[in-house]
């Protein structure tokens, strides 16, 4: 499986924990910046990654900002992404299990590391259950 993971500054030293542990893990990983703490839009990490995440240059995405809520929000708007925020463990299951999400959002101003790491692990380790009622609800995330 390859999986991007991108941060604005505010995510930035989350990401870089998250992307050593996934890297210690033997996960193929690839960053795709930011590379510091200087200020920057979440925007155009968060549209780098859903657009290859879409076009299966890679499998899964990670997007981490200060909330999670703006790259949430920014990669929900690329069509056949389903980007989901999640906080908890009980969460990062369910929205693989039922929702299939394709990236995963969370805020470095919200999780502590060994929290976000557990996160990861879970989401990444989760298939879709592939179950009629949860194709039938995915395939309804398309459809105005």
């Amino acid at each position: 499986m390859k999986v991007a993971i991108g941060s604005d500054h505010a995510g930035f030293e989350l990401k870089e924990k998250v992307l050593k542990h996934l890297q210690d893990k033997g996960v193929d990983i690839t960053d795709y910046g930011t590379k510091s703490e200087t200020s920057c839009d979440y925007n155009d990490v968060a549209l780098q990654v859903s657009k290859d995440v879409r076009d299966k240059v890679m499998d899964r995405g990670i997007l981490i900002c200060g909330t999670g809520v703006g790259m949430s929000i920014q990669a929900n708007k690329v069509e056949g992404i389903r980007a989901a925020l999640v906080h908890d463990m009980f969460t990062a299951r369910d929205t693989r299990r039922h929702n299939d999400s394709n990236i995963l959002t969370f805020g470095g101003r919200i999780l502590g590391f060994e929290l976000a790491n557990a996160i990861t692990d879970i989401w990444l380790e989760t298939e879709f259950s592939g179950e009629d009622r949860h194709v039938r609800r995915v395939s309804k995330l398309t459809k105005e």
